[in-house]
């Protein structure tokens, strides 16, 4: 009898977590550059946050070439994995993690960070994880793209992999480096906070229901915001399409299109 108890109690704790759910998370202690850690020393942006353009930043390797295939990829910062898969298409292997950390006025908010392209994922869905811990190596979305990261910081906690049914703009996105920049360090404890997992759809579906999204939580309201474009989805640009020609050709000559602010 004890040890089936014991079974229940280790399935329990090892089930996923269902959709409109929280799970328990830490405040993060602050955030770093997901490559080179702690200042993405030996790498450079090839493609910065614009909003109504790039949502990211695209980060490459000094080496050039490919030469930065395999190369670790980092958590930014504490929080809880809350996709982890291979999608295809535009995006490949993906990581999602959200955090949940404290603002300079007091204030308790939520992000997420996209880290896209991968070469492999190293952790898997509702995995907690800190600050500087290895997620993923930099790819090229099985050669689709000259190898790089993808990393976005997300204000928007619905937004998932269905990126065309919202705003592209600052009202739902940060600048990964100004984000990261303005949240170095940051104010932690041992407390835990209820964070909402599984609120938004998969790829490709329309967006979660939002009685059941966990955009509410006992002690945290989940940022929301207005969803922009016509509802339907659409794919992210193929390899084909001129964006993708022109980021490559810029990519394999050394251009560097830095965005709306440079690192330092």
């Amino acid at each position: 009898m004890i040890c089936a108890c014991s079974a229940l109690m280790l399935l329990a704790t090892n089930a996923p977590a269902q959709s409109g759910s929280t799970m328990r998370v830490r405040l993060a202690d602050g955030f770093d550059f997901p490559v080179g850690k702690p200042d993405a020393d030996g790498y450079y942006k090839a493609r910065g946050y614009w909003p109504n353009g790039h949502l990211g930043e695209d980060w490459n390797g000094r080496g050039g070439g490919d030469s930065d295939l395999g190369v670790p990829i980092y958590a930014i910062g504490r929080g809880v994995v809350i996709f982890s898969q291979n999608i295809g298409v535009g995006w490949g292997n993906c990581i999602l993690v959200r955090h949940i950390f404290r603002e300079a006025d007091g204030r308790i908010a939520m992000v997420d960070s996209l880290y896209a392209h991968l070469n492999e994922r190293k952790v898997k869905l509702h995995e907690f994880v800190e600050k500087g811990q290895l997620v993923g190596t930099m790819g090229g979305n099985n050669g689709m793209y000259p190898v790089h990261l993808h990393l976005e910081v997300r204000k928007n906690l619905h937004i998932g992999m269905n990126r065309s049914q919202f705003a592209r703009d600052s009202s739902n996105y940060y600048s990964p480096t100004s984000f990261i920049n303005a949240h170095r360090v940051l104010s932690s404890s041992t407390q835990k906070y209820d964070v909402p997992v599984n609120n938004f759809a998969p790829y490709g579906r329309a967006l979660a229901d939002v009685r059941s999204d966990g955009s509410s939580t006992a002690s945290v309201d989940v940022p929301s915001f207005q969803s922009g474009g016509s509802g339907t989805v659409k794919d992210e640009p193929k390899q084909g399409d001129d964006f993708w020609s022109r980021l490559k050709a810029k990519m394999r000559n050394g251009q560097a299109t830095p965005g709306t602010e440079e690192k330092r």
